[in-house]
């Protein structure tokens, strides 16, 4: 058995039968068995228990930079980090990533949970993700439209999850930058340039979200909530101090941190497991909670919620049991 507590930032004691570590050479999946799971730098999934599997560690680093008219094509290994990546294309004067700055995770699990932050999504800037059918063998190469991406969503979570295992990021970054600084604390910067908007994205992360080497946790661990127009007017009446973004002409996006906070579940505690006391948004691992007690206070989390705002929160974490994906 292989100790999985130092491969998942949560940090929860965990083992499985066999560990991978796979480089650029992707044709030992063929000789494989499930249960499989693939793992990049382990930031956005917890090990509940030990694993009755293969864990597949992915290294794989390197990229290029193709550069034309109006355009940078970045064509990105999937074991790159992705905030390194951030970096370096601040450095070389590629611009439009910087919203997405110090996010967690590799750049090959990037696409799976289209990540975003302060109103930019990843999937603005994918040309291509391409992956290797884990079956076959196979390469594929899904285009942009291909990968159905959605707020915190795509394909490789659903009708391709544990089928295939992303090899590289086409990126197309337009050279034209406009600064996105409407959402959030970006809105107190008045005609911002890339690198202001790249530091106080930093300094806001920083400030708001517990360090993993400091306290295991896996960053935010639900998402924000979809509602109603009509939803979130009945939610005004009672709280009218409830904000919300706007998503299009039928719904809008709640923060599931105000929601958390407004139950007075900031600091609750379960065993080792917490509601972080300055992010609620955050459950943390003081080294001693168990899978249980995480589930335990996930979904108490998720329960007073919905009794309470008719509205259900869907982690954004990846719960692993012995055999896959747990249902929270």
């Amino acid at each position: 058995m292989h100790s999985l507590t130092p491969l998942h930032t949560f940090g929860l004691s965990a083992r499985s039968k066999k560990l991978i570590s796979v480089d650029n050479d992707f044709s030992i999946l063929k000789s494989i068995d499930a249960p499989l799971w693939i793992l990049g730098e382990g930031s956005n999934c917890v090990f509940l228990e030990d694993f009755d599997g293969t864990v597949i560690k992915v290294d794989s680093k390197g990229k290029t930079i193709k550069e034309f008219s109006d355009y940078f094509q970045l064509t990105v290994n999937s074991g790159e980090n992705w905030h390194q990546l951030v970096c370096f294309c601040m450095q070389n004067g590629i611009f439009g990533l910087e919203n997405l700055a110090l996010i967690p995770g590799s750049v090959g699990a990037a696409p799976i949970q289209n990540i975003g932050a302060y109103g930019v999504e990843l999937n603005q800037f994918i040309k291509q993700v391409v992956c290797i059918d884990i079956d076959s063998g196979e390469q594929q190469v899904l285009a942009n439209e291909e990968c159905k991406f959605g707020y915190r969503d795509s394909i490789f979570k659903r009708q391709l999850a544990g089928k295939v295992i992303i090899t590289q990021v086409v990126l197309h970054i337009p050279k034209r930058w406009q600064a996105c600084n409407h959402y959030g604390e970006l809105a107190k910067l008045k005609q911002p340039s890339p690198e202001q908007i790249f530091a106080q994205v930093v300094a806001i992360r920083q400030a708001k979200l517990p360090d993993p080497k400091d306290i295991g946790n896996a960053g935010s661990f639900f998402k924000n909530p979809l509602v109603s127009n009509k939803h979130f007017a009945s939610l005004q009446c009672d709280w009218p101090d409830l904000p919300c973004y706007s998503v299009d002409h039928n719904s809008v996006k709640v923060p599931a941190a105000w929601l958390i906070d407004h139950l007075g579940l900031k600091g609750k505690q379960i065993g080792g497991i917490q509601c972080h006391p300055s992010q609620p948004l955050v459950l943390t691992n003081n080294g001693t909670g168990s899978g249980a007690e995480l589930l335990e206070m996930a979904r108490h989390i998720q329960a007073k919620v919905e009794s309470t705002f008719s509205i259900h929160l869907e982690n954004e974490v990846n719960l692993i049991g012995n055999k896959g994906l747990v249902k929270l």
